[in-house]
């Protein structure tokens, strides 16, 4: 168990070595923040969105949660969307997930985990019930889970494109594209599995004709 304490010595450490590197660096850092990219990924250490890209702070505006799921009714997502949509004027909209989720993984089980976190596991389970035929039919189990991450992905990729943020900026300014990704933990390599732009169209129930 790392004591809290070491992780503020760590701070201070990494601190002091950028600055010995760059004199500059926090100076140019605090007036940065014009990125092209939101990323919409899993709360997992292991899938820091900026370290896995090579880009720098600033440059990708980040919201992460449980399993990267875009939820309709999750106002703290919704109002990072908002802002990164028709503030930051990103080009792009990342939602990536990752091989080996343990959200996904738990969403494929029986088991009562309680309360909010069986709410929010629903959601996947939802994937897996629109899916169900080609879930089943993978014998493999970390097959299948991997393919379910893989159809999760996609199905968040739908949820943007149903809000009136993505339709709205679709319509009047055709951006931002939006890409659906599934990081490796086991290769470092991200695979692209799914993507939209301005010119998609879903299904007419959820497209607005008044924006």
């Amino acid at each position: 168990m790392v004591p809290i304490n070491k992780l503020l010595l760590e701070n201070k450490a990494w601190a002091s070595g950028k600055l010995t590197d760059d004199p500059e660096y926090f100076e140019r850092l605090s007036h940065l923040q014009t990125p092209e990219f939101l990323w919409i990924g899993c709360s997992d250490s292991r899938v820091p969105a900026n370290e896995i890209t090579g880009t720098q702070p600033g440059e990708i505006f980040v919201h992460r949660n449980v399993a990267n799921l875009v939820i309709h009714t999750d106002v703290n997502l919704l109002s990072v969307l908002d802002y990164a949509v028709n503030h930051l004027n990103v080009k792009h909209v990342i939602v990536c997930g990752h091989y080996g989720c343990g959200g996904v993984k738990a969403a494929m089980t029986n088991h009562d985990y309680k309360y909010v976190l069986n709410m929010w596991l629903r959601n996947i389970k939802d994937v897996y019930r629109l899916h169900r035929a080609e879930l089943d039919s993978i014998e493999d189990e970390e097959t299948r889970v991997n393919r379910l991450t893989e159809l999760n992905v996609r199905e968040q990729l739908m949820n943007l494109a149903k809000t009136s943020i993505i339709q709205r900026a679709w319509r009047k300014e055709q951006r931002p594209h939006l890409h659906g990704w599934v990081y490796g933990l086991k290769n470092g390599i991200i695979n692209p599995v799914f993507q939209m732009g301005p010119d998609t169209h879903i299904d007419p129930i959820y497209e607005y004709d008044d924006l």
